[in-house]
């Protein structure tokens, strides 16, 4: 009896083990399958290959358009900072003339003339040079307020012009080329009645306040 429950045991191992080997075989050809379908075909690889290839290229071209733009613009405006920085030059100089002009000794004396010609060829000097080096002076007066170049600092009425007309340059601005070097700092003009209009809409806003109470 004993001989017989040893045998049915060992029957009952051999074949859990045959079902385990079985399985085991069974996941292995799973991955062999799943391997098999991985793998690409010869003219696959040279596609995807060619896809790389492109891509590669592609940035190496954006890169090199990248480096040709900062050269360029390295060239075109290398001296832009020089630039707006000499700019105070031109501005000390108008000072000068301001100073000198209201001066109660110089004024209407042949000193003052002569020295005012002199500062004038200088300032005329040194927008001969700007030109050259493409940096010109940004137009103001009688021109309609832009934001992009113009700053406006103060408003002034006149009945004569449309309101945001440029009537008054406080400080010249100027471009370099495409580029802003400085805005010009400008007065603009405004319609004499717009106080009046305010305070007569404010009245009325506080009279129909006081009738809804």
């Amino acid at each position: 009896m004993e001989k017989e429950n040893l045998k049915e045991n060992e029957n009952n191992k051999s074949e859990e083990k045959n079902k385990e080997d079985q399985e085991n075989n069974s996941e292995i050809n799973n991955e062999k399958t799943e391997d098999k379908k991985k793998e690409l075909s010869p003219e696959e690889e040279i596609e995807s290959l060619k896809d790389k290839l492109s891509r590669t290229f592609a940035e190496m071209e954006n890169q090199r358009r990248r480096f040709e733009k900062e050269k360029d613009d390295a060239f075109e405006y290398g001296g832009f900072a020089f630039a707006r920085e000499t700019l105070n030059l031109l501005d000390n100089l108008e000072r000068s003339k301001v100073s000198l002009e209201n001066d109660e000794e110089l004024k209407n004396t042949e000193v003052l003339k002569k020295v005012i010609d002199h500062l004038n060829v200088i300032n005329k000097d040194i927008l001969s040079i700007f030109k050259k080096n493409n940096i010109e002076p940004i137009k103001s007066i009688n021109e309609k307020l832009d934001p992009n170049l113009h700053q406006a600092m103060m408003e002034i009425e006149d009945d004569t012009r449309e309101p945001g007309t440029i009537v008054q340059e406080i400080q010249k601005g100027f471009m370099m080329k495409d580029r802003l070097l400085r805005p010009s700092l400008v007065g603009v003009s405004k319609k004499k009645l717009e106080k009046e209009e305010a305070k007569v809409k404010k009245s009325e806003e506080n009279k129909e306040k006081e009738e809804e109470k």
